[in-house]
């Protein structure tokens, strides 16, 4: 059975073929093109949402050492320490609230 021919003849290339892979490379490239945008906004929210927790980690830590700091050169433990923190929460939430006004190309 192996010496005898097949009994369909394999299709030759058609041109119905041809033009369905040129459709389908254009509709490729025009979802590529479609959904690199979402990408870089998902990029941007990323890094905003970095800065945001740097600023309030900053704020509040930069308040803390600056309090404890002040505390142990007047002596006025815990005050300065306190005061230091609460300054520090207001820097940390003013500055993500600027950040956030600001427009994404900025």
């Amino acid at each position: 059975m192996s010496d005898e021919t097949p009994a369909r003849e394999p299709i030759g290339e058609d041109a119905r073929i041809d033009a369905l892979e040129a459709r389908l490379k254009a509709a490729r490239e025009r979802e590529e093109k479609r959904t690199e945008p979402h990408m870089q906004g998902a990029d941007a929210n990323y890094r905003s949402g970095n800065r945001a927790l740097a600023d309030l980690l900053g704020g509040v830590l930069g308040g803390l050492v600056l309090g404890w700091l002040f505390d142990w050169l007047a002596g006025t433990l815990p005050w300065g320490l306190l005061v230091g923190l609460a300054l520090g929460i207001v820097v940390a939430f003013r500055n993500i609230l600027r950040s956030a006004k600001q427009r994404p190309d900025e």
